[in-house]
């Protein structure tokens, strides 16, 4: 875990080893974050997107280095602000395993070490302020607009990295409701069955950079 704000890092160890975690370093810079990282290869880093180093943002840096020395790191960066650019760039072509949340959300302590676990299994979890004002910037006027009220509110879920049975206990709808959304969002966004990439990834994707 990397943070430099003592009590909060203090409190997030803290309530990670409640929730089971096995929290196995923590470090108050870049540098040793990564030394740590490299060292000790977890399952999933903590880090905090602005961290003392040698350039602005080297939390977010760090990020990238630990997703390139090893891809089975998953990473969760923690931002105070919400920063669109930096959104975008963590996400780039591999978002799977990637989380980012406010800082101001961790008050919900349940949420965030669900966030831990679910980009430990692979998913991408993104708080829900940072979709909706990703939608705002990137929101199209051709394919995104052919999408109805309902498969919008299906794609801004799947942005935050839920699965379809997510989707729909959230909208408190069937699976197979959540399932027709999303068949619907992926042909009106063009994207083919015969596609060989990740359909869910990319229907996010093109929906927040357009």
């Amino acid at each position: 875990m990397g943070e430099d704000q003592l009590l909060l890092r203090e409190g997030m160890v803290h309530v990670l080893n409640e929730a089971g975690f096995d929290v196995v370093g923590v470090a108050n810079n870049a540098s040793d974050l990564m030394r740590k990282t490299r060292a000790r290869m977890p399952d999933v880093a903590v880090v905090d997107i602005r961290m003392p180093g040698d350039i602005d943002n080297d939390g977010l840096h760090a990020a990238h280095e630990i997703r390139s020395i090893e891809p089975r790191i998953a990473v969760l960066v923690l931002s105070q602000f919400f920063e669109d650019r930096y959104a975008l760039d963590l996400l780039g072509d591999r978002p799977n395993g990637v989380g980012y949340l406010l800082k101001d959300g961790l008050s919900d302590l349940r949420s965030f070490t669900d966030a831990v676990r679910r980009v430990a299994s692979g998913e991408s979890v993104i708080d829900a302020t940072i979709v909706g004002g990703l939608i705002d910037r990137w929101r199209t006027h051709d394919l995104i607009d052919d999408l109805t009220a309902r498969e919008l509110e299906v794609l801004a879920l799947m942005a935050q990295g839920r699965s379809n049975v997510g989707i729909a206990e959230v909208l408190v709808v069937t699976v197979s409701a959540v399932e027709r959304n999303v068949t619907r969002i992926f042909t009106k966004l063009a994207l083919g069955q015969d596609s060989a990439d990740h359909r869910r990834v990319l229907a996010v994707l093109r929906y927040l950079r357009r």
